[in-house]
């Protein structure tokens, strides 16, 4: 019976050993997603004016896109999957056809590539266009690569409080990195020279506007 006690004690130090770690790690892991999140959404006023212009919308692109084959200029294309309802009271309906250019195309030092997208315009059905801005808040592969094709796993719809995003391997090796006050939709960035590919049908999470809904962002200064 004497032994009892000095038995219990034992354990229960080397269950307080095991169990501290856990408890640090758990606290640790608690701040860094509180940071991450921090970091997806600003106090700034002129992105949060922005982002009360836009509304989420949802698109696919109509072809493949290649870093090799995109120069500068380039156009493409991404049609809308459901309606879309502007906040000027614009309708985008199914099918709309959204047009960007390739506004920068850069090989850097080092073998890196950067690609950056601009979506500038909405042309409807009937032949109808108007200009818009967009920031592109997530990419994923077409249905088919991933393995699913009732539309569970689309990219989530823009949550209207993130205004910045930063998703690494957002296309393959290529990293996503997007403002909802930059000019451009979104900027790819691979280590992989001319490595930048997606492949038609890719999903893409939108937060969109008509370029004069309320306010405008440096894409009005032509940069």
């Amino acid at each position: 019976m004497k032994l009892a006690r000095p038995i219990s004690l034992s354990m229960a130090i080397t269950c307080l050993a095991f169990i501290t770690p856990l408890l640090v790690g758990a606290q640790s892991l608690n701040a860094q997603t509180a940071d991450n999140s921090a970091a997806s959404s600003t106090t700034d006023p002129a992105a949060q004016q922005e982002a009360s212009q836009m509304v989420p919308a949802d698109a696919r692109l109509v072809s493949n896109f290649d870093a090799k084959k995109s120069q500068s200029g380039r156009q493409f294309e991404a049609v809308v999957n459901r309606n879309v309802h502007l906040k000027d009271g614009t309708e985008l309906p199914h099918g709309t056809v959204l047009v960007g250019t390739v506004a920068t195309d850069q090989m850097q030092a080092g073998g890196t590539s950067t690609l950056a997208l601009r979506f500038t315009e909405a042309k409807l059905k009937d032949g109808k266009s108007f200009p818009i801005r967009a920031m592109i808040a997530e990419i994923a592969g077409p249905p088919e690569d991933v393995g699913y094709t009732d539309g569970s796993d689309d990219p989530l719809p823009w949550d209207g409080q993130t205004y910045q995003v930063n998703e690494i391997g957002a296309a393959h090796d290529a990293d996503l990195h997007s403002s909802i006050t930059d000019a451009n939709s979104g900027v790819l960035v691979s280590a992989k020279k001319d490595d930048i590919k997606l492949a038609a049908g890719s999903q893409l999470s939108l937060a969109i506007a008509g370029q004069n809904d309320g306010v405008q962002n440096s894409a009005s200064s032509g940069n």
